[in-house]
């Protein structure tokens, strides 16, 4: 696997390092990453679910108006 070297403020790093209870910087920020993919998941999720359900809702015939 890849790895990527960046610089961060060092004061972020140590608050998220304290709200995800990790020991290590490297963790810290592998937990946000992994977490915001995640939440990209399950918003593509609802989404397709949700997209897949107007779909529907439109592909049936519907009474005649008028």
């Amino acid at each position: 696997m890849a790895k990527v070297n960046i610089s961060l403020d060092a004061e972020l790093v140590v608050e998220v390092m304290v709200l995800a209870g990790v020991g290590s910087p490297q963790d810290a920020i592998e937990v946000v990453v992994r977490d915001y993919i995640a939440r990209g998941h399950r918003t593509e999720a609802r989404t397709e679910l949700r997209d897949q359900g107007l779909r529907e809702v439109d592909a049936e015939p519907q009474e005649p108006q008028g």
